[in-house]
């Protein structure tokens, strides 16, 4: 307990680890059975187990929050298919509204890059932030998440995927929640960085989808009440463009 409360916040919390004390006699260190009790000085040691955590990426409309990151106006000519995430963006918000998830949105540095694009409805956003750091893990952002009850799973998008989005996702995880990045409502001004940063995360855990996987995994049945209204939404979208032929 001591070494956890020393140490605890430099664990990666997605490993599982083994504690083994140094044995004298032996000169090596072995695994502490179950209920050993420490009653002198000794050496321990944490020893991380190789192991692959599996990420199921369930969705539930109660346990989720929809983070929409600096989607703002000077980034318009310089993000590549902003048209599109625009678009998309504003889908999945509209999304949100119907099933009652909170958003949380920022923008990076609003007072030089503009406020959030026009097209994007932010009506009954939990939260609207200026920001200046590049992850979206700010200090209010984490008092109002610690507002929400059982709040499990992020799904996140905006710009830039290595940047901003990348950033995010990783202190989030580091937090102990799971992250779903939209591929079709991220992007960058470079296709080559937006590509190594999906790839990235990915192999970190973070699970990466579309925006109609998102919205129909959040109905999860043809029965709920919602379902006509997000089917709706997912039928008026434009057809596909090139971005997510670029994952």
């Amino acid at each position: 307990q001591k070494f956890l409360s020393l140490y605890g916040d430099q664990i990666d919390m997605h490993r599982k680890f083994v504690v083994q004390l140094f044995a004298e006699e032996w000169s090596q260190y072995i695994d502490l059975p179950k209920g050993f009790l420490v009653s002198e000085r000794c050496k321990l040691r944490l020893v991380p187990l190789q192991i692959q955590m599996t990420t199921l990426g369930n969705l539930t409309p109660s346990s989720t929050v929809f983070f929409c990151c600096d989607m703002q106006e000077r980034f318009r000519p310089a993000i590549k298919y902003f048209g599109d995430i625009i678009s998309v963006g504003q889908r999945l918000l509209q999304g949100a509204r119907l099933l009652g998830i909170p958003v949380i949105v920022t923008e990076q540095y609003p007072k030089g890059l503009g406020s959030t694009v026009q097209e994007i409805d932010l009506t009954g956003a939990k939260l609207v932030l200026p920001k200046t750091k590049f992850s979206m893990v700010l200090p209010e952002v984490e008092a109002a998440l610690a507002e929400i009850p059982g709040v499990r799973s992020v799904v996140l998008f905006g710009v830039e995927t290595h940047v901003c989005i990348q950033q995010t996702a990783l202190e989030l995880i580091g937090r102990g929640l799971e992250v779903h990045i939209v591929a079709d409502a991220t992007s960058s001004r470079s296709m080559m960085d937006r590509m190594f940063a999906l790839e990235r995360l990915a192999r970190t855990g973070i699970i990466v989808t579309t925006s109609e996987a998102i919205l129909l995994q959040l109905v999860a049945d043809k029965e709920h009440p919602k379902f006509k209204e997000i089917q709706n939404l997912i039928k008026a979208s434009a057809p596909e463009s090139g971005l997510l032929s670029k994952v």
